[in-house]
């Protein structure tokens, strides 16, 4: 699918999964549409997973948002607390889109707590309380870490909520967001690295793959001097910086970070922030920059050398690959709760770059890389690496271990059947010349000058205008005698104008099926 067929189907009002291999404008569809609904005036709220992907959104952290804090799943006591907090039930209550950025980054439970507080909230049975929800994602990439849930006052009533990934949780299924997988590339240019990192992610590595790989492997006495390296481990990145760093003469200059606003939004920046709390440098020093600059002249992972520090206020003077002289000033990294900042951080956009971690170059592009994952230990982690390098010859390989070059079985089962999901909602795209009145009956909802609707997506059954109203007597008799005769929920559904989410639960309220 296109970014133009995604961006028609996400004016449509349909809740989305917009998915895609790495480098194919997931987060750059998802900023057009939110830049689309406030040019409308139509309030849109943009979170994330990680406090470091909200403030490159310019919005905040869903876990923020939503009011749930650090908790994975909620007791009755604190969804009564959430709706009290003023700030938080308003900003509920106002949404009407909710993009969540990075939700491959989300366990099940973790999501399913933020619908229950939309839920409560917004006073609605409805997914969410009835939003447009938008997930950006690719659950091929690193998955989450899941905590284990004890207590027995929880308001979370599926146990598959506690899977590892999102899509496994009963919103996920109740909210069916139609999915829109990205094809295009936008990163990698180069067929031959393409073929193998399409390999990877299909967990089909052939001998032309791993011959490819190795004839770009090197020995630790011929690596290229200045170049960024990826390791698996903190401890090896830690150790390979400050040994650098110490072998260049002249003296150390620190920076410190400064924070501001809400004291635990601020900690979740600095743990996610790529720039350090204490940022020391010498000149020669081997850096990358953290941040996108607003004037272009940088982006994160833009890679240079520490030239001199300026003599006005002492900031670095960096020389970067292509050439380029700039002064790092600091830059600043926030969370918005809509129009105010709530908490923030603000550092030299800087850190040391002869090594990183996989974990911390997920989201960047490079244009060359040395990368170690001899001691990968997650799935996953091979994929993230090798996909942040532009081309085959910017890449530069130590060496890789079996799980090194394989993804999650699970979830790559699931992506087979988002492909052809999103395929089937393209063919119904072409076939459908309407879309432009479901855009403006979308927009004239958001507005507050229709009904809403309980579906948009073409195609959708229009009499589902009993989705979440209570069930009477006489729709459980039918819902038993169909439910025995063999009928499918989703025939059932359609039957009786209720979503499959709600006639599942129905069907376990009964008695009919166990959960």
């Amino acid at each position: 699918m296109t970014q133009d067929e995604a961006l028609q189907i996400l004016k449509s009002g349909a809740s989305v999964f917009l998915t895609g291999e790495p480098g194919s404008g997931k987060s750059y569809v998802a900023a057009q549409y939110a830049a689309y609904l406030r040019g409308e005036g139509v309030a849109v709220s943009m979170t994330a997973s990680t406090g470091i992907a909200a403030a490159q959104l310019g919005g905040t952290t869903l876990h923020a948002w939503s009011g749930i804090g650090t908790k994975s799943t909620l007791a009755r006591a604190d969804l009564e607390s959430i709706a009290k907090n003023r700030r938080v039930s308003e900003r509920i209550k106002k949404a009407r889109v909710l993009i969540i950025d990075e939700v491959s980054m989300l366990s099940g439970q973790t999501l399913s707590a933020v619908a229950q507080s939309c839920q409560h909230v917004r006073k609605s049975a409805a997914p969410f309380g009835g939003l447009q929800v938008v997930f950006v994602g690719d659950f091929l990439q690193l998955p989450p870490i899941v905590r284990p849930v004890s207590g027995a006052d929880m308001e979370s009533q599926d146990s598959e909520d506690h899977s590892p990934f999102a899509y496994a949780s009963r919103v996920w299924r109740d909210l069916g967001p139609v999915i829109c997988y990205l094809t295009e590339q936008h990163r990698q240019m180069d067929s031959a690295f393409t073929g193998v990192l399409s390999a990877i992610r299909a967990n089909r590595c052939g001998k032309a793959d791993f011959d490819l790989l190795a004839g770009r492997r090197l020995d630790h006495d011929t690596l290229p001097h200045g170049v960024t390296r990826l390791f698996t481990h903190n401890m090896d990145v830690d150790r390979i910086n400050q040994a650098e760093l110490l072998k260049l003469r002249g003296e150390i200059k620190s920076f410190v970070m400064t924070a501001s606003g809400d004291r635990l939004l601020a900690e979740s920046l600095k743990r996610g922030c790529l720039s350090p709390e204490h940022l020391e440098l010498k000149r020669g020093a081997v850096v990358m920059f953290t941040k996108n600059d607003p004037e272009g002249r940088f982006v994160n992972g833009t890679l240079g050398v520490v030239s001199d520090f300026a003599r006005e206020d002492g900031y670095p003077i960096v020389v970067t690959k292509s050439g380029s002289t700039i002064v790092a000033k600091p830059a600043d990294w926030k969370i918005n709760d809509e129009e105010n900042v709530t908490a923030g951080i603000s550092q030299i956009p800087l850190r040391l770059a002869w090594a990183i971690t996989v974990h911390k170059s997920q989201g960047m592009s490079l244009d060359t890389a040395v990368i170690d994952l001899s001691h990968a230990f997650e799935y996953g982690q091979g994929y993230v690496a090798l996909s942040r390098v532009r081309g085959l010859a910017g890449l530069h390989l130590l060496g890789w271990n079996q799980r090194a070059l394989r993804v999650h079985p699970e979830a790559l089962a699931k992506d087979a059947s988002f492909r052809a999901a999103s395929e089937a909602e393209r063919a119904k795209l072409a076939a459908k010349d309407g879309y432009h009145a479901l855009q403006q009956e979308f927009l004239q909802e958001l507005k507050g000058s229709r009904q809403p609707r309980q579906d948009s997506r073409p195609g959708a059954s229009i009499g589902n205008g009993n989705a979440y109203k209570k069930w009477t007597a006489e729709e459980d008799a039918a819902l038993s005698a169909r439910y025995k005769q063999g009928e499918s929920v989703k025939a059932i559904a359609a039957a009786l104008g209720r979503q499959h989410g709600g006639v599942r639960s129905r069907l376990v309220k009964l008695g009919l099926v166990m959960k």
